[in-house]
């Protein structure tokens, strides 16, 4: 399978990913055809990045937006969606062949619900015309699923006929190697920067292949959960240089276990931003009554988690794993999913905890992973039982699977919030550690790597 290039390299033609199915299989492509030698000949080909495919997508929404009122349109269940644009999905992009493009998009309503949705292209740089529209998700919730087959053309599947593989879920065991890059901004005066380190435990072993990073570097422990970090010093020489972090995994698939290491009512208190609150008793007592056992009224707060929750990564505030926002919004991402649960399950008296790291694509062997992921656990019948109730939100087939259970294809990078390191952040505890936290002369400074994942067989 072709390794799926980073923003800016060269595309390889006709890679294949599962949100690639329209055109493919409209044009009755294979992975692995070739174009035709005729139209290279008669028509050279142009270089094409995605740069170019992001800005022919955008081109195409700020057209159409300009010619209804600021708003892109589409028609959707016998009305018309209005829709402003939240973000292009860089590591979709894609080039499927001479002149053919795949772009994936977030567009939110009006109404504040966000559409993701499948756009394919045709044409050159500058000169890319859209020839099909698809609502693939909505607020991350899928219509469909993308199967490959023997042929290797894409065919769309619904969700419950979908195995757990198309649906992000691989059981037993996986390995790969995963890759943490960051490209250092232009730094005006000394800065620091913590990046967390995947650890080994009892569910997935990681070897440290290969660090490359500039500046002064020292290797920190947080006291309280016990995670690695990475601290760099750096100067202004550094900045613009490349930080690049290479691991192989092997995971196992995470279910109920006992944790002898950690007590579990440490798991009862409050943090930052899950503090303790009169509302947070009010709605755990409301949901649960009288009801007895951790484990049922455990999973009375996941049931009402997802009924209350509505995915959705756009607006201002989320994504901090806000409990009060979550409670208040009832929308975020899976970091403001599961500050909700926590704090709902410590105000019932439920030890409750936290995770980060990234979901391991299941449906292809290779190529970039979509930012990072999260999940909780909670402590009951002498066991810590992970729950991961953003995803059974998204995939309701699989919400008895995710109480209870971590698939296979994860990496854990840290655990835990409010991480207290020496040396730390000016601005104080770090809320949770997934991406780099950078500081420049003291001022933070927002920084997103990029990951990316091959895998090694299970």
């Amino acid at each position: 399978m072709e390794r799926m290039r980073l923003k800016g390299e060269p595309i390889v033609h006709f890679a294949v990913i599962p949100q690639m199915l329209g055109l493919l299989l409209s044009a009755g492509c294979s992975a692995n055809q070739q174009p035709v030698q005729s139209e290279s000949v008669l028509s050279p080909v142009p270089h094409v990045v995605t740069a170019d495919i992001a800005a022919g997508i955008e081109n195409h929404i700020a057209e159409q937006s300009k010619q209804h009122g600021g708003y892109f349109t589409l028609p959707y269940e016998g009305g018309v969606l209005k829709l402003k644009l939240v973000r292009v999905h860089l590591e979709y992009l894609a080039n499927l062949g001479p002149r053919r493009h795949f772009a994936c998009v977030d567009l939110a309503s009006t109404q504040g619900d966000v559409y993701d949705v499948d756009f394919f292209l045709s044409g050159d740089p500058g000169d890319m015309t859209v020839t099909e529209t698809t609502i693939h998700k909505l607020n991350g919730q899928p219509f469909y699923v993308w199967k490959q087959k023997e042929d290797k053309t894409w065919v769309r599947q619904s969700v419950d006929e979908a195995d757990r593989t198309l649906l992000g879920v691989i059981e037993g065991r996986d390995s790969f190697e995963f890759l943490y890059q960051v490209q250092l901004p232009q730094l005006d005066g000394e800065a620091r920067m913590w990046i967390p380190l995947p650890q080994s435990d009892a569910f997935q072993t990681v070897t440290v292949d290969e660090i490359k990073a500039p500046g002064e570097r020292q290797f920190l422990t947080d006291a309280r959960f016990g995670n690695r970090v990475l601290f760099l010093e750096l100067t202004p020489e550094d900045g613009g240089k490349a930080i690049e972090l290479r691991f192989e995994v092997r995971r196992t698939e995470k279910s109920a276990y006992e944790d002898e290491k950690q007590n579990p009512q440490d798991s009862l208190a409050a943090e930052r931003l899950v503090p303790d609150s009169d509302e947070f008793e009010r709605i755990a007592h409301e949901v649960l009554g009288d009801r007895q056992g951790d484990l049922v009224r455990a999973r009375l707060l996941y049931d009402h988690t997802i009924d209350r929750m509505r995915y959705m990564r756009y607006g201002e505030g989320f994504g901090q794993g806000d409990a009060t926002y979550a409670c208040d919004s009832a929308t975020g991402n899976c970091t403001d999913f599961h500050a909700y649960f926590i704090a709902l399950a410590r105000a019932a008296d439920i030890p409750a905890r936290f995770a980060i790291g990234a979901a391991i694509p299941s449906e292809r062997n290779e190529g970039v992973v979509d930012g990072y992921h999260c999940w909780a656990e909670f402590y009951a019948e002498g066991k810590w039982w992970p729950v991961d109730i953003s995803e059974a939100d998204k995939y309701a087939p699989l919400s008895t699977y995710y109480f209870g259970h971590n698939p296979a294809n994860r990496v854990e990078l840290s655990r835990g919030r409010d991480l207290v390191v020496d040396p730390g952040p000016v601005s104080g505890p770090i809320n949770y550690l997934v991406y780099p936290v950078l500081e420049v002369e003291g001022r933070p400074v927002s920084i997103k790597p990029v990951f990316s994942f091959s895998r090694k067989g299970s």
